[in-house]
């Protein structure tokens, strides 16, 4: 097909009918008896495994499974999290932690994990609900305890929960430098890991922030070049980083095209090219469903430039949420080979998805550009692995997943084509890789995993989207969902 009808194709699935969509999707993913079989072996072990050994499980992962979206304690945490750094006033942030807290059952997540880090937040919960929420004449607190806990107040309370959420937020952030990041990246780099950097930042209102950003990935790609010299090594096996194109323009929309690809086009170009010198990948990162078509013109006009020709090294990320994931792929295969070249392509699951829903109920759409049932979003997954697999010379695929079920389908899928990639969230699913490869270096069927790694200030994860990962941590939906335990 030309390119034009593949872009026809990607466009006519924007708002198409979820349940047509689906019926062409579960037939590209639907398992044979041999297929799901291994499937649900390699499956079972891991999360066998992953229970047996939960000492190896990171405090972020057992909070996961223990404050997830179906318990009500769950969705407190989130809405706290999304609100409470963005609160202006103390008043109003004293007003928000007593309605989220004091409501809940923390008591009933009691002594129920086996992480220090679960239980120690747990008490602290009840505690915290205790005080903000009843009568000081009912504690049953000792005396002295009152006393200390009449003296101190709502405020105290208030810094110490802003300062929980910030260090919760803080476990998904590798270093508030790059400097401080490579120097945390050094002991998992040796053990064999790979990495992607991402310097937060995606909110540039203006020309500032977008200037600020694009120094930061300079800078960073310098800083990272030093740490590992080219050394003649293929670019998927080298570090890379992950670019926001939100970050360095501040109007990256598709009615400002034009002004766009005028001013974003020859320094993202220049960056590029540096990086291909440094023999350091690109990834151009996922954004919202509305910015898709620049996101693809863009994506092309970089491959097309002269500096970039034939370069492997510059990937793209692609949501399988999006009703469009499947056709966006056959346009990138169609890309590869018209630019003579090997794409990485980065399969998420999604990070938008609450925004997506808001935003097409704000426009009246007749539908949502994203799948509105999770089962959707997995089943597109699944597809887009096949579609991957079966087109190395155009894909290097990384399989971004914390779900033992879809490692395990990526799997049986692949088969003997061994040219792929996982990659998991810098603080979350160390266990299920760890267990994984343990399982599969018998066989010699391991596969290398990358860790996507966020580079930042808390003040850089809050523009960034801060609650992004904490959405993620407790609503168990998105890219990074830690749902390691899911069998299916």
């Amino acid at each position: 097909m030309p390119a034009e009808g593949l872009r026809d194709a990607i466009s006519h699935a924007y708002l198409a009918d979820e349940d047509s969509i689906l019926e062409d999707l579960i037939a590209r993913a639907r398992m044979s008896p041999a297929e799901e079989k291994a499937v649900d072996i390699l499956a079972r072990r891991l999360v066998a495994d992953i229970r047996a050994n939960r000492h190896r499980r990171s405090g972020i992962d057992a909070f996961t499974q223990e404050y997830s979206l179906s318990s009500e304690e769950g969705v407190m945490l989130m809405c706290l999290s999304e609100a409470l750094l963005r609160v202006p006033d103390a008043e109003t942030a004293d007003r928000l932690i007593r309605d989220k807290i004091a409501g809940g059952e923390w008591g009933t997540h009691r002594g129920r994990s086996d992480s220090l880090f679960v239980n120690a937040s747990t008490w602290g919960l009840m505690l915290t609900g205790s005080l903000v929420g009843a009568d000081p004449k009912s504690w049953d607190f000792d005396d002295i305890w009152r006393r200390m806990v009449a003296r101190l107040g709502e405020p105290v309370i208030r810094r110490a929960i802003i300062a929980s959420v910030r260090m919760l937020g803080g476990q998904f952030v590798l270093g508030r430098t790059i400097e401080e990041a490579l120097k945390e990246a050094r002991p998992l780099a040796q053990k064999g890991y790979r990495f992607s950097f991402d310097m937060l930042g995606e909110a540039a209102f203006t020309r500032a922030d977008a200037d600020r950003y694009y120094a930061h990935y300079r800078n960073a790609l310098r800083a990272i070049a030093r740490e590992w010299p080219a050394d003649g090594a293929p670019v998927h096996a080298r570090p890379s980083i992950s670019v926001k194109l939100t970050a360095i323009h501040p109007r990256y929309e598709y009615n400002q095209r034009a002004r766009v690809m005028q001013e974003l086009l020859p320094p993202l170009i220049a960056l590029c090219a540096e990086a291909r010198e440094a023999q350091l990948g690109i990834t151009i990162d996922a954004e919202e469903a509305e910015r898709l078509d620049i996101h693809l013109d863009m994506f092309e006009a970089l491959g097309a430039s002269p500096p970039l020709a034939n370069w492997n090294g510059l990937g793209l990320a692609v949501q399988a949420y999006q009703k469009r994931a499947l056709p966006a792929l056959a346009w990138v295969a169609d890309l590869a080979r018209r630019q003579d070249r090997r794409i990485p392509v980065r399969l998420v699951k999604g990070a938008y998805w609450d925004t997506e829903i808001k935003r097409g109920h704000e426009l009246g759409l007749s539908d949502f550009p994203v799948f509105t049932r999770k089962s959707g979003t997995d089943t597109s997954y699944l597809a887009c692995v096949r579609a991957l697999v079966a087109d190395p010379k155009a894909f290097y695929p990384q399989f971004a997943t914390h779900n033992a079920h879809t490692l395990a389908a990526v799997e049986a899928f692949a088969g003997q084509h061994r040219d792929f990639e996982y990659q998991r969230l810098h603080g979350m699913g160390e266990a299920l890789y760890e267990l994984y490869e343990e399982a599969q270096r018998p066989h010699g069927m391991g596969m290398p995993v990358r860790i996507y790694a966020p580079v930042g200030t808390h003040e850089d994860l809050l523009e960034a989207g801060a609650v992004r990962p904490l959405r993620g941590l407790v609503a168990n939906a998105g890219v990074w969902v830690s749902d390691t335990l899911a069998s299916r």
